[in-house]
C-alpha cells in the first residue's frame, strides 16, 4: 500500500525505495505528515514524502489522499522545524485558530511584523482553510522612509489580487505555495530570485498548531487561502464569525487583497 513517486526513488535510490516497497524499511505505523492521524502502511494506501534541505533530507508518510508522493524542497530551518513537528521534539506551538490566535515573524528593518491568523472561511456553502495576515505597523517600500502604508500594493505588484467580494475564492497565485508539515504551518513560500527556489515570505518561528477542521479543510481542498490587510484593519477577533465581518468590513473599504496557493510540493505548487 506504500507508493514511492519516481522523483523520490531518484533521491533515495533505487536499493532503499525497493525496501521500503517491500515492508523491510516500511513503518509499521505512523502519523500522517498532513493531518497528523494515524496510518497503517499495510492497509492504507501511504505516500512517501522527502523533505529536502541544503545539508539534510528528512523521509515522511502521509496518506496518499492527503498528499502524494513527492520531493518537498525547504531551507535547512524549515526543515529543522518540520523535524521537530514529525518527531513531536521541542515545545509544542500554540493553537491557532479563528479566534485570533496567531503567528508573527519581523519584517525586513525590524520596523514590523506579520501577525497571521488561521481559520475557516466560508464561500458558496464551502468551508476554505484560510490564513489572514496583518502587519502590526505601516510597511514602508524598501529604499524609502516615509510615513505612508505599501503593503498592499507591494503585495498587488507580487500578484495578489484587490478582494471586492468575499463571497468568490481567491485565483491561485503562481509560484507561491504554504509549507504545511507534521499538521502544523511552518512558512508561506514566494517564489525565488531568477527563478531559484522558494523561499519563505513569512516563516513561523515556531512551526504553529492548527485546528482539526482547519487541517480537514486543507486537506479537501489542497489550497490555502491568504488574506492580507494593512495594519488596523482587521484586529484579534475571538471568533470566526467576526474575522468574517472583519474581511468583509476591509474588502468594502479596499482594503484587503487575497491569493489561493496549493501546498508545498503539491501540483501548482
Amino acid at each position: 500500500m506504500l507508493d514511492v513517486s519516481l522523483e523520490v526513488r531518484a533521491e533515495i535510490g533505487d536499493e532503499e525505495a525497493d525496501r521500503l516497497l517491500t515492508g523491510d524499511d516500511a513503518p509499521r505505523s505512523y502519523d500522517c505528515t498532513s493531518c497528523r492521524t494515524p496510518g497503517d502502511p499495510e492497509t492504507d494506501p501511504t505516500s512517501t514524502v522527502l523533505f529536502v534541505g541544503e545539508e539534510t533530507a528528512v523521509l515522511a508518510f502521509a496518506h496518499a489522499g492527503c498528499i502524494p508522493s513527492q520531493v518537498v524542497t525547504v531551507s535547512e530551518e524549515q526543515l529543522q522545524g518540520a523535524v521537530r513537528s514529525i518527531t513531536g521534539d521541542g515545545p509544542a506551538a500554540p493553537e491557532a485558530t479563528g479566534s485570533g490566535a496567531d503567528a508573527q515573524q519581523a519584517v525586513p528593518g525590524g520596523q514590523a511584523v506579520l501577525g497571521i491568523t488561521s481559520g475557516l472561511v466560508l464561500i458558496r456553502g464551502e468551508l476554505h482553510p484560510a490564513l489572514v495576515v496583518e502587519p502590526t505597523a505601516p510597511i514602508a517600500r524598501p529604499g524609502t522612509t516615509g510615513p505612508g502604508d505599501d503593503f498592499l500594493p507591494l503585495l498587488i505588484e507580487q500578484g495578489f489580487i484587490p478582494v471586492t467580494d468575499t463571497n468568490e475564492v481567491p485565483s491561485v497565485l503562481p509560484g507561491w505555495s504554504v509549507l504545511l508539515a507534521g499538521g502544523q504551518l511552518h512558512a508561506v513560500l514566494q517564489p525565488g530570485a531568477e527563478g531559484g527556489p522558494q523561499v519563505a515570505w513569512w516563516q513561523a518561528h515556531q512551526a504553529l498548531s492548527v485546528t482539526d477542521g482547519w487541517r480537514a479543510a486543507v486537506n479537501k481542498t489542497q489550497r490555502v487561502l491568504i488574506y492580507a490587510a494593512p495594519v488596523g484593519s482587521i484586529g484579534q477577533q475571538p471568533r470566526e464569525d467576526l474575522l468574517r465581518d472583519a474581511l468583509d468590513k476591509a474588502a468594502s473599504n479596499g482594503k484587503l487583497v487575497a491569493a489561493a496557493m496549493p501546498l508545498a510540493g503539491a501540483p501548482g505548487a
